[in-house]
């Protein structure tokens, strides 16, 4: 039992590690967009492999985990958590490339108003995501609850941000390319916004046993 159990820690160690390059990535790739910062992009496709590889290994050992010990119970629950936020994970290093293939075509484009609202949504996405991780860490129930309801609130931005580009796109065709590439990493955000919702749900699917899937239930 104690070997399973140390096998259970080092997944969970890993799985910090991942988050661990993943926020890593998300702050470069706006740090490309906000700041033209060629340099931060280059981090984070390097660092896409790392991703990746290390979300084929993890999953391989959760699976074998699963399959020699069948766990039963809390343990189960941790088990098909971590392969779902594992998941998650590796789609926000995806993410992360997506907002910074946008940044590499925008390092030669006219500045539109400083981005937008993109560095204030950013930060709040980041900071879901950052609590996200933190809550799976600590078991933490309440934290993750305050993650799913974080989530309109980036939604609400995106919606903002959109209506100024197309705006600004109207008033001066020379902000159309910019402004679809900024069009492009608010979606990139939101979607990042999404996965850390998925993971919080984990959370509270691991820690309480229950299914807050669509945001059902959302009472303590």
């Amino acid at each position: 039992m104690k070997h399973f159990e140390e096998e259970l820690g080092d997944l969970k160690q890993r799985l910090l590690e991942m988050g661990g390059l993943v926020e890593s990535a998300i702050y470069r790739s706006v740090l490309a967009v906000v700041e033209k910062d060629a340099e931060q992009a280059q981090q984070v496709l390097k660092n896409e492999a790392r991703i990746n590889q290390m979300e084929i290994e993890i999953d391989e050992f959760a699976t074998r985990l699963l399959a020699t010990q069948q766990p039963m119970a809390a343990d189960l629950r941790f088990l098909t958590a971590a392969i779902k936020i594992n998941s998650d994970l590796e789609r926000m290093g995806d993410l992360a490339v997506n907002i910074v293939e946008r940044a590499l075509s925008l390092m030669h484009e006219p500045v539109i108003r400083p981005a937008i609202d993109i560095p204030q949504m950013a930060k709040l996405t980041e900071s879901m995501v950052r609590k996200s991780l933190d809550s799976f860490v600590r078991g933490d129930a309440e934290l993750a609850r305050t993650i799913l309801l974080s989530d309109d609130a980036v939604d609400d931005l995106r919606d903002t941000i959109y209506e100024e580009l197309l705006s600004f796109m109207q008033k001066d065709s020379s902000n159309v390319r910019p402004g679809v590439n900024l069009m492009f990493v608010a979606r990139s955000l939101e979607r990042l916004a999404d996965h850390a919702t998925n993971i919080a749900e984990d959370v509270l699917f691991l820690v309480q046993g229950v299914e807050v899937r669509h945001h059902a239930n959302l009472k303590p």
